[in-house]
């Protein structure tokens, strides 16, 4: 990959690769830092990389270091939110943007970026497979089951607007 390949593939995809990070972590200054370092590391195998393929590398970087922030940060605050959650309250307000967003929530890590990848960015299961690890059925069956989840959370009595 020469530079300019290496600098189109950053004007062409940063946007998506961000947008991607950003709904699944829902924290801007995280998903920043990950797609720094999904390019940071393109450009350091830039010799390796190829441009034909550097769309698929650069979002299987970012979706791995994503998983690895993940972990790390859940480590960090699941003892926070033991506290918190002795407080709960409930805000009577619905709106269809906050219930999806929670129904997401609700999701693993790999279910919400299946969802994330194939229903927002348009991805096909073989591209999805590519950038996650799994094979192909893998991915139809855990996508299947994350929609299964998201729809038993949207319709509950509680969500219905």
């Amino acid at each position: 990959m020469t530079e300019r390949e290496y600098n189109n593939c950053v004007n062409q995809y940063a946007d998506n690769v961000y947008r991607f990070i950003y709904k699944n972590m829902g924290h801007a200054e995280d998903a920043k830092d990950v797609v720094q370092g999904a390019f940071e590391k393109m450009w350091v195998n830039r010799e390796t990389v190829d441009n034909d393929r550097c769309k698929s590398y650069l979002f299987t970087v970012a979706y791995h270091q994503m998983i690895d922030v993940i972990r790390k940060n859940k480590r960090i605050t699941l003892r926070e939110d033991f506290n918190e959650n002795s407080k709960v309250t409930r805000d009577v307000h619905h709106d269809s943007k906050r219930i999806l967003q929670d129904a997401l929530n609700k999701l693993n890590e790999t279910q919400k970026s299946l969802v994330m990848l194939k229903d927002y960015e348009g991805y096909s299961y073989e591209e999805i497979g590519k950038i996650t690890g799994l094979n192909e059925s893998q991915v139809k069956v855990y996508l299947h089951r994350a929609r299964l989840q998201l729809r038993s959370y949207i319709v509950s009595p509680e969500n219905v607007i």
